[in-house]
């Protein structure tokens, strides 16, 4: 629960900043089947895939494989704009006016900025002394007052959000959010891996999961990889929360994190994060790729 508030406190954060939310204010319609009912209102599952498929991928299919985060996004959403239109703050249209109604409300319920005390000041340069690179505290008082500002701000977000959800009459019809989600791509196994490694072939891994953003993104890149290596090399896809000894075993720090190994099932590259499919071409020529 606790993760899901920051997640949600985050984007609401980043909206208040001015930053463009590609994921929150698309046309809804509250028709068809009620996927949710927040204070009487209905989340119906049009409005749900009206706006998931406004997202970019690889965050959509995301989001599509697990429904319930989107949701629980959509009725934030849904909760700030009746806070909102309780405080005198409309919006006739879906979608920027939605939008100019939730800033505003923030702008004047958090328009006394959170005080920040000498004492605090010092106390956070004590802190972080070692790090200042000789810099006195009268030199950079200004600065951590505004990082202590900053950081108290974000927690009265937080502690909004908490509370306008904990006090809601929020009724999420599970079966139905359910039948919604979409099969999460299928990754490798244990011994597929094992069995790939004595294939006299090439191997490429792909150490990640399904929830990091750059391994979605690395997926049709290999997926093209697979097709066009047939037969000459071997391609797989760990999912290192599922295969949590494979992740230990090949001290995976990072996701992604692509090995390549050779023929003879020896390690002879490594690379940490996004690669695109010409610098991955360029490291297969190094294990008798072409």
């Amino acid at each position: 629960m606790k993760r899901k508030y920051y997640v949600i406190g985050g984007v609401v954060f980043v909206l208040l900043a001015g930053a463009l939310f590609y994921y929150l204010f698309f046309v809804s319609k509250n028709s068809g089947q009620a996927l949710a009912m927040v204070n009487g209102e209905e989340i119906t599952v049009e409005r749900f895939f009206q706006e998931v498929d406004k997202i970019q991928e690889p965050t959509r299919a995301m989001f599509k494989e697990e429904p319930a985060e989107f949701l629980e996004v959509i009725i934030m959403k849904t909760l700030l704009l009746q806070e909102a239109r309780k405080d005198g703050f409309q919006s006739d249209r879906e979608g920027k006016e939605e939008e100019e109604a939730i800033r505003k409300f923030f702008e004047k319920k958090f328009s006394a900025p959170p005080t920040v005390t000498p004492e605090e000041i010092a106390a956070f340069y004590k802190t972080h002394e070692n790090k200042m690179q000789g810099k006195t505290l009268e030199q950079l008082a200004p600065m951590i007052e505004q990082v202590i500002r900053q950081q108290k701000q974000e927690e009265e977000y937080l502690s909004f959000l908490q509370e306008v959800r904990n006090r809601a009459a929020v009724e999420i019809n599970q079966k139905r959010l359910q039948a919604i989600a979409v099969k999460a791509e299928v990754t490798n196994t244990e011994e597929e891996l094992a069995n790939a490694l004595k294939s006299g072939r090439p191997v490429l891994v792909d150490f990640g999961s399904n929830s990091c953003i750059p391994c979605r993104q690395l997926r049709p890149i290999l997926q093209e990889i697979r097709k066009e290596q047939a037969g000459k090399m071997e391609v797989l896809v760990i999912d290192i929360y599922k295969h949590q000894s494979l992740a230990d075993q090949y001290r995976i720090q990072v996701m992604p994190t692509l090995i390549f190994f050779d023929s003879t099932g020896k390690e002879v590259i490594r690379h940490q994060g996004f690669m695109p499919k010409t610098a991955l071409m360029e490291q297969l020529k190094k294990v008798g790729i072409s």
